[in-house]
């Protein structure tokens, strides 16, 4: 399969970046982690503002979806940017919502971005719990609204809160949740990951042009530009599998971008950490903010292992 995004899905992606970079993400990362969310949230009203939560909500509750495509477009921009907050678990939401009645009552808030979702397995942690509004829970006897949550718990990603869903709450689906919950966010991860090693990749280029040792660039060193050269092929390679995921959104595809994209981004994220040095180990050099959350979306909805038995186990 060639896949290439046409002119608009490329000026979509393009509006986004230029929305970010004006933004200030980092700074608004950091205040995240610190548990203040006034700036996060004033990001994501104008993520939500562009369509971007809207992609994943159908037309009959104010939505423009779903378009798992633009979807996947839309998340490597976040991920590019490190944009904080429940984004893969919202989409996931959005996705699970089919019941008319819990439809009707969540999804426009949901596309329009006055509201935040969280989604978990019962008894599991979730992400940003404390700042979402709506809760929900995979149970064994289907979709449930978690009547709350536990206390904020610290994550390898600081920027990534995580709280334990408390058991219980209204039953919104009789339906098993589990497959349709992972194909949406495998597919929002994988495409998160892929931007956020796209970032790195560019912050290690930019900084192996600056950094000097024997009196020239490291980037000219040899060594360095194999180290760049295979990060920038293994991002290359996922590439084309997201978007063939968000296309098919069968689940051994999705899976298989999952894999290809998260072990993409933290191998770059490896990378980016030997090729700065000293530096990069540093949480105040803002080059920590996606080197934690590569290492964090790896294991996100399923561990690399768990996504190579998903592909095996596919029938054909």
């Amino acid at each position: 399969m060639r896949f290439l995004l046409d002119t608009e899905q490329r000026a979509f992606a393009d509006s986004l970046d230029a929305l970010l970079t004006a933004a200030g993400t980092p700074g608004v990362v950091r205040d995240w982690a610190r548990g203040e969310h006034t700036g996060g949230r004033a990001l994501w009203s104008r993520v939500a503002e562009a369509g971007v939560f809207a992609l994943a909500v159908p037309e009959a509750y104010e939505g423009l979806g779903p378009r798992p495509v633009e979807l996947a477009v839309a998340f490597v921009e976040l991920g590019r940017h490190a944009v904080p907050g429940p984004l893969v678990e919202t989409v996931t939401a959005a996705a699970l919502l089919t019941e008319p009645g819990p439809a009707k009552r969540f999804l426009p808030a949901l596309a329009s971005g006055e509201s935040m979702a969280t989604v978990a397995y019962e008894g599991s942690y979730a992400l940003d719990g404390d700042a979402a509004a709506v809760r929900l829970s995979l149970a064994a006897d289907g979709l449930r609204l978690a009547p709350g949550h536990g206390p904020v718990r610290p994550s390898l990603d600081p920027a990534r809160r995580l709280t334990r869903l408390q058991p219980g709450g209204e039953l919104l689906s009789a339906d098993p949740p589990g497959e349709r919950a992972l194909r949406w966010a495998r597919l929002a991860t994988a495409a998160q990951a892929l931007g956020v090693g796209l970032a790195l990749l560019d912050r290690t280029v930019a900084y192996a042009g600056q950094r000097t040792q024997f009196g020239v660039p490291i980037g000219s060193f040899q060594a360095v530009k194999h180290r760049l050269a295979d990060a920038k092929i293994a991002l290359e390679f996922a590439r084309p599998l997201v978007l063939a995921a968000a296309v098919t959104m069968d689940p051994a595809d999705v899976a298989a971008a999952k894999v290809s994209a998260c072990e993409a981004a933290y191998a770059t994220a490896r990378t980016a950490l030997q090729l700065h040095g000293a530096i990069g180990y540093t949480a105040e050099y803002d080059l920590s903010l996606w080197l934690t959350k590569a290492r964090a979306l790896r294991t996100a909805w399923g561990t690399p292992d768990e996504c190579r038995a998903a592909v095996l186990a596919a029938p054909g």
